[in-house]
């Protein structure tokens, strides 16, 4: 979504053109008549100039109702809503932040179990981000002004630790504030000052303070935009004049030239160093392993307003930490199967479907795309299964796995034998601290299948379960019980059966402590294959799921294969070489260009009822099931009208609809956080979700949607546009931030349970980017995403399948790409097929922001299991135009009845809560008119008694009209 832009502001006087046009036309006239009675008689000349000034005033309170109550009703709604957060919440929400950032900042390296620094209070922040951290993200991910930040040195400070001044007031006036990186313009400058920068003095001091030092190197990402794959192309300042901070075809995730300065200059001078990564997007750190200096390495991501006390708490020891990594670090990012297939690619015969240049958004854009070709090997899938057939030396690959994390103790885990019920499989884990500190420990669980060479695609490490203990005192035992069942292990065959499969053999099943090193296992056998077919669904679907994204996989992609070893991993990762979308992919291809109505229409459809009077409210229906039959009668009674504003102006809000008593709700922005953008109120932000995914804690997660939840209530907010639950495909992707992991398993887990937290305080969450929205590069060009359709559903799917299934949630956004040659916010298959046909979702779809963009389309959408557009004023498209015709008309009351349903079932119609009537604003607006039609009736009083008063005789007055 998007903040206040000029493209936003040209767009509104565009909606307004006709208005400001008459204001101007009734301006000129008055001018004309003020002009043209000049010499008249003094009375006469008064007189008429009065009348054209009255007659004016007249006609902009009526211009200014027509827009206040018409075209920018919804946005003055929105920026006249009320409530705030009390300050009890706030401080609940302060805890909590600190307790999830106290669980998810992970412990990567600990020689010598340097950390704690239990004996030593003082320690040496290095690094130019010590000063300027990165608390979370840009764009929608930006943090509320109105709260205070604890920085990271603040962090340590109340934690009891001293930091040395003198580092850091050198680091302050050297710069005190991080580069602009925004939606808009981005300024990649890594400010570090230079080794020959610090003084013998300074560097004597440091040594004199403290023995252990500490270096922190920090990234930043953001809404709009992903990360440089190729510094030299982007804006970015060296800091020196002696050298590149990077060279050609360095990207943004190694570090700079100054900050390897920097690692080496520290090492050289100081014994115990400590390495902190404060990044959301993982990094090459490869450097860790270069320095015998550099025993502990953390890894930070953004801590949100108040986390940094936990990263304080940690060092001191005050906390164990018990963080297991949500996603893989490598040697060499450039390695990874993604690399060369991530960013911008832009087709050569799509000219027929160039966007408009006169698009306030997009001019002349052309449509682009992005070729997922590594398949399901994404992340540790990718390593783990390239080191078991033998592609890769996994040592040398990988520096730290999926699900990576120490502790201040040890543990023990034991596994219990496999039991098996009605396809239910579990078994206890024995958990023992051994060690001499009370900490949690998590329990992975992975199944690694048996793989035929050339059949399905399988990862030889899959996660499958997981939970996490409570705090164990030294030398305590916690049972955990794992559940899972034997269909959680199927594959999906689209080329043969078309549908998801066990495959007979032996599945180890396998706890580990992360996805590389495995504890304990035990073999569960398939002894025939199962076919979950329409005539046997898994049994978490409502209906079996059946090749829905055939299309998407592209008729001329080739994609990686497990078989021979990865027999064909070159040609498979190689850059694309072709720029031309096949005929028969192209013959598919819609944007609002050649969108035809008529294409979706059926003409055996009738007209359905309309504005009838059938004696039921919304309130009626509260608490209904989905298929009662009241929701029939009800819909009968909306007007086509009402079913169009509320299909059009989804924008931060749901629209009213008077007839049946449908009120205006609010919805707000913020992954980690709820901002409400038009007043300003807003939340304590979290740290991001990175963070919450490293804690591998479920109940905590929880406790995150609830804390939202109860926020969003006392700011009247029924709808949070959140959680966002893309895939961490590549670490370069712009939003990894406001994304969970690698693994859909564990973020879908965790979605699940934050949409299940505010649904608690009747507060639906737009679970997002619904789907394959893995880049912000080209988001707004038709970028069109082409993958297998195992890939799309064991790797992206996956956890909006568990948010649904699991979490019960209500509400989607759709995303802006494109899935092969259908936009997603109007693919049949994945919107109706899949997430209403096979998950049994009941609830709505909103687009992401709607600005149109030469392919977003309202009527589209909708027939094809859209609901509603992001939009708070007319753009272009979001307004239906065929409501004569019965097929859009049925959508329309399908996608009405989405909208209610979600709505009435909400805190908005708590009754505590229900606002019926007319809103604040429009009250006020209603006295500020009346008081204006007062003050014109007294002023044409006036007007006249003063004309009379100058003995204006009747054959005068007759004069002066005859000559207007």
């Amino acid at each position: 979504m998007l903040g206040i832009n000029w493209s936003d502001v040209i767009s509104i006087l565009n909606l307004l053109r006709v208005y400001l046009i008459v204001f101007a036309v009734l301006l000129v006239l008055a001018i004309v008549v003020t002009i043209a009675v000049r010499k008249r008689r003094t009375p006469i000349k008064k007189f008429v100039r009065r009348q054209s000034w009255i007659a004016m005033l007249m006609a902009v309170v009526v211009i200014l109702n027509l827009v206040c109550f018409g075209p920018m009703s919804t946005m003055i709604s929105l920026a006249t809503g009320n409530g705030s957060i009390e300050e009890e919440t706030l401080e609940e929400s302060s805890a909590l932040s600190e307790e999830i950032a106290a669980e998810g900042i992970v412990m990567m390296e600990n020689d010598d179990s340097l950390l704690p620094l239990a004996d030593n209070n003082t320690i040496n922040v290095f690094g130019w981000s010590s000063t300027n951290p990165c608390y979370g993200g840009t764009g929608s991910g930006s943090m509320n002004d109105d709260y205070p930040i604890v920085s990271l040195l603040e962090g340590l400070n109340n934690a009891g630790l001293e930091t040395n001044a003198g580092l850091s007031d050198f680091y302050t006036a050297y710069r005190e504030a991080r580069p602009e990186i925004g939606m808009w313009a981005q300024d990649f400058t890594l400010p570090e000052p230079t080794v020959d920068s610090y003084s013998d003095e300074l560097m004597e001091d440091s040594k004199e303070f403290s023995d252990v030092a500490m270096v922190v190197v920090s990234r930043v990402g953001g809404e709009h935009y992903d990360l440089p794959r190729d510094m030299s192309k982007v804006t970015y300042e060296n800091n020196s004049e002696d050298y590149n901070d990077f060279e050609a075809g360095e990207h943004y995730l190694q570090l700079s030239q100054s900050e390897e300065d920097l690692v080496a200059y520290v090492c050289e001078n100081f014994d115990n160093v400590i390495l902190v990564c404060n990044s959301a997007n993982v990094m090459e750190l490869g450097i860790a392993d270069e320095y015998d200096q550099i025993k502990s390495v953390i890894w930070c991501p953004g801590m949100g307003q108040s986390g940094f006390n936990a990263l304080g708490k940690i060092l001191a020891g005050e906390v164990n930490p018990s963080g297991k990594s949500a996603d893989t670090f490598v040697y060499d990012l450039t390695q990874s199967p993604s690399w060369n297939n991530f960013g911008s690619f832009t087709y050569d015969n799509m000219d027929e479907f160039q966007i408009s240049e006169d698009d306030a958004f997009m001019p002349n854009a052309l449509p682009t795309f992005v070729n997922y070709v590594e398949g399901i090997y994404v992340g540790y899938r990718y390593y783990e299964t390239a080191a078991a057939e033998g592609l890769i030396d996994y040592g040398s690959t990988v520096q730290y796995p999926f699900g990576h994390g120490l502790s201040y103790t040890s543990f023990e885990q034991e596994m219990g034998g496999l039991q098996v019920s009605d396809g239910s499989i579990s078994f206890d884990v024995t958990v023992t601290n051994t060690g001499d500190v009370t900490g949690k420990d998590v329990v992975e669980v992975y199944y690694n299948p048996p793989y035929e060479n050339g059949g399905v695609e399988k990862s030889a490490a899959n996660l499958v379960a997981y939970d996490k203990t409570e705090s164990l005192e030294p030398g305590e035992s916690e049972v955990i019980t794992i559940t899972f069942n034997e269909e959680d292990m199927a594959s999906y065959d689209t080329y043969g059966e078309g549908s998801y499969i066990l495959d007979a053999g032996d599945y180890a099943i396998s706890i580990n402590s992360d996805s590389h090193t495995v504890l304990d296992s035990e073999t569960y056998t398939v002894d025939a294959k199962i076919v979950y077919d329409e005539g046997n669904p898994r049994s978490t679907d409502e209906t079996a799921a059946v090749n829905q994204f055939a299309a998407s996989e592209g008729t001329e992609n080739i994609y990686l294969s497990r078989a021979d070893g990865f027999a064909n991993y070159e040609e498979a990762v190689a850059a694309p070489t072709s720029f031309s979308m096949s005929e028969e992919d192209k013959a598919s291809f819609v944007n609002n260009s050649n969108f035809d109505v008529n294409d979706y229409t059926d003409e055996a459809d009738e007209m359905p009822a309309t504005g009838a009077d059938n004696g039921l409210e919304l309130a009626d229906l509260r608490g209904a099931e989905y298929d009662d039959e009241r929701w029939d009668a009800l819909l009968d009674e909306l007007t086509v009208s009402e079913m169009t504003d509320m299909i059009a102006l989804g924008g931060y809000s749901t629209a009213e609809a008077s007839g049946i008593v449908k009120v205006r709700t609010t919805d707000c922005d913020g992954p980690a956080a709820i901002n409400n953008n038009f007043t300003g109120v807003g939340s304590i932000a979290m740290p991001s979700n990175v963070v919450l995914a490293n804690t591998w804690n479920t109940d905590l997660s929880l406790k995150f949607g609830e804390s939202i939840g109860a926020m969003a209530d006392q700011m009247n907010v029924s709808g949070w546009y959140a959680p966002s639950t893309n895939t961490h495909r590549n670490a370069l992707a712009g939003r990894n931030f406001e994304y969970y992991s690698e693994d859909g398993f564990l973020a879908g887990t965790m979605v699940a349970n934050s949409v299940q937290g505010a649904k608690e305080h009747g507060v639906y969450s737009y679970v997002k980017h619904f789907a394959l929205n893995e880049q912000e590069t080209n988001r707004w060009s038709m970028v069109c995403t082409w993958s297998t359709e195992q890939a799309v559903r064991e790797n992206y799917l996956k956890p909006f399948e568990i948010a649904v299934k699991q979490g019960g949630a209500e509400a989607i956004m759709s995303s802006y790409n494109y899935i092969g040659s259908t936009w997603a916010g109007a693919h049949n298959g994945l919107l109706n097929n899949v997430l209403r046909g096979e998950w049994g979702f009941k609830g709505m779809v909103l687009t992401d922001y709607f600005a149109n963009f030469g392919y977003m389309d309202a009527e589209r959408s909708i027939l094809n299991g859209g609901t509603f557009c992001l939009s708070t004023y007319d753009t272009g498209s979001n307004y239906i135009v065929d409501t004569d015709n019965p097929t859009v008309v049925k959508a329309m009351r399908q996608a009405s009845k989405d909208i209610l349903y979600t709505v009435v079932n909400s805190r908005a119609y708590v009754p505590a809560n229900l606002q019926t009537g007319l809103l604040n604003w429009q009250i006020m607006a209603i006295a500020i008119d009346v008081l204006l039609a007062g003050i014109i009736v007294i002023l044409e009083v006036f007007a006249i008694k003063g004309f009379k008063k100058d003995n204006v005789n009747t054959l005068v007055v007759e004069d002066v009209f005859e000559g207007v």
